[in-house]
């Protein structure tokens, strides 16, 4: 009987820790979200920032995105069109064009002025506020390039698809802002709240308005 009872116990005892375990792997598990920005006519909108910004705070230590710091010339464009940096982050803008560029903002965020340079070279700006640089060329005046400067490491960009999802989030309330160039927007973002569940992919779509880019 005591050989039995000892089993039983023994049992209970291996279901309950199996239990605990498989909750505490499900509780340590991270977050995802899948967001999707659109316009009211149901256009995908490329090129959006998403930002997280978690309610228990963002994690210590410095910011590092799976992309370089870097913004090139290339057939008279900027390459890539919008680039995000995290604060305190040093750009690298090479020249890989025949001819020479000029860059400069004049936003909030950074003021650049970078002199004329040729091809195969390269010029750097650290950027240490957060928020958005709109850049330009001083010889071509079509050029236009992005930079969105962030203080989250939850942060990335749509595809054509207007689609992006954001992972190793944690569990937890958070704000979720959306930034782009041509964003109807006093403050040029749009925020939205979201729970996020460990383990779980959390899906929202934002719908944004936007204004024809000079």
């Amino acid at each position: 009987m005591n050989i039995v009872r000892l089993t039983s116990y023994a049992l209970m005892a291996a279901v309950l820790t199996t239990a605990t375990l498989v909750a505490d792997s499900q509780a340590a598990a991270p977050a995802t979200l899948a967001v999707t920005v659109k316009q009211a006519n149901g256009l995908p909108v490329k090129d959006a920032v998403v930002m997280v910004y978690p309610k228990a705070g963002l994690p210590a230590g410095p910011i590092r995105f799976g992309w370089k710091n870097e913004m090139g010339q290339s057939n008279i464009t900027f390459i890539p069109g919008t680039l995000i940096v995290p604060t305190g982050a040093t750009v690298r803008f090479p020249n890989y064009d025949k001819v020479r560029h000029s860059i400069y903002s004049f936003s909030r965020a950074a003021k650049v002025d970078i002199q004329l340079y040729g091809r195969d070279e390269t010029r750097t700006h650290t950027f240490v506020v957060p928020g958005s640089v709109a850049l330009g060329c001083k010889i071509h005046d079509k050029m236009r390039g992005y930079i969105k400067v962030v203080d989250t490491p939850y942060a990335a960009k749509t595809d054509q698809n207007g689609q992006v999802k954001l992972a190793q989030l944690p569990d937890g309330a958070a704000l979720v802002k959306v930034w782009h160039p041509a964003l109807r927007s006093r403050t040029g973002e749009q925020e939205e709240a979201v729970r996020l569940s460990s383990g779980a992919v959390a899906s929202r779509a934002i719908t944004v308005e936007l204004r024809p880019l000079l």
